[in-house]
This record gives structure tokens, C-alpha cells and sequence, in this order.
């Protein structure tokens, strides 16, 4: 996204690194304001109750009708824990108390950044949000997994379940690449 316009007074601005800095960033001609642009960043929670974990069936786009965990944008002035605990009551009318950081996903190439937490599951009392069209209950063996809808979702996943299998959870950290343009039938999806 180019930014044409200043926030800060209206001016135009112009695309040029600024004294000091070593990255072309939208600069303002008239009050030299510096527009950064930076990565958006996704949390979420892998809600957990006895040996299942609750997924959403997306009601939206992207990936509408794909099943995710509950996650979305930071709002400002909000803890990524309290971010993933906001989004989680808002996607599945969920409450959860969070555990720990569980995984951080770099995804560069759309400039996101994912923090998924562990967390525990306050009651059964849950219901599809307004960004969801189903919510519920997945043992390992029931996931759909043919159905998520992103890779970070995926990944998360397997390691959860490898984690639980082996007694002890860690933090995981990783970079998701863009697709392949090609027909490229090696590419793990």
C-alpha cells in the first residue's frame, strides 16, 4: 500500500529514505512527517478442554468455510494475551484463560506476524461468532485436516498434538513462504 497523504496535515508526501534511516519510507513534503508502515500482528489461541481443542469453521473471506483456530488483529492499546482472549469470545463466544505462548509465525511476504497462546477452555458455553459459521470440539484423530485454512493453523497443530504426545509443550517458531506459482506438485500444502 503507498500512502499518497499525510495524516498529520493533509500534505502529499513523497516516497524517499529519510535522514537517518536506511529504508524509502512515505516522507510528508510539508511537515516532514515519516509514515512507517509495519507488519500487522495476528493472535489467537488454541483453546483446550480435556484431550480436544475447539476450531472455527470461517464464515468469511479469506479462506471462507476453512476451519481455523480463533485469532485476529491486535487492536491498539490491547495485550496480545488480552487480544487472543478478545478474539477467541468474539469468533466462539468462548472464554479462556490463557496458559502460555505457544507458536510465532513470520509470514513476510504478507506482513503478518502470528502469536498463537495455549488456553484453557472456562466451560462448554460456546457458540459460533459473527465472523464464524461453526465451532466445535476436535480430538486429534477428528481434525479436518484437508480443511484449515492456513498453513500457521496446520503447523500449529501437528506440533500441539506432537507436544501433548510427548509429555511436554515448547515454544515453536517458524516462517511461512508464499505458494509456489508453478504447478509445483512437491510443495507440501
Amino acid at each position: 500500500m503507498t500512502i499518497n497523504f499525510c495524516s498529520n496535515c493533509g500534505a502529499r508526501t513523497d516516497q524517499r529514505i529519510p535522514d537517518g534511516d536506511n529504508l524509502s519510507r512515505a516522507v510528508c513534503d510539508e511537515c516532514n512527517t515519516v509514515h512507517y508502515e509495519n507488519p500487522n500482528l495476528i493472535v489467537g489461541c488454541l483453546p483446550e478442554w480435556e484431550n480436544r481443542l475447539l476450531l472455527c469453521k470461517r464464515a468469511i473471506e479469506p479462506r471462507n468455510g476453512k476451519w481455523t483456530v480463533p485469532a485476529g488483529f491486535l487492536e491498539n492499546g490491547e495485550t496480545t494475551a488480552a487480544g487472543a482472549q478478545r478474539e477467541t469470545l468474539e469468533e466462539a463466544n468462548a472464554r479462556v484463560d490463557i496458559i502460555a505462548p505457544y507458536a510465532l509465525y513470520n509470514i513476510p511476504h504478507v506482513n503478518q506476524v502470528y502469536l498463537l497462546f495455549r488456553a484453557k477452555l472456562l466451560d462448554l458455553d460456546f457458540s459460533a461468532g459473527l465472523e464464524t459459521e461453526q465451532v466445535e470440539l476436535f480430538n486429534e484423530e477428528d481434525v479436518p485436516w484437508d480443511e484449515l485454512a492456513f498453513a500457521t493453523v496446520r503447523n500449529t497443530l501437528r506440533h500441539y498434538f506432537s507436544d501433548r504426545q510427548n509429555g511436554a509443550f515448547r515454544f515453536h517458531m517458524g516462517t511461512i513462504e508464499p505458494m509456489p506459482t508453478t504447478k509445483d506438485t512437491s510443495y507440501p500444502v
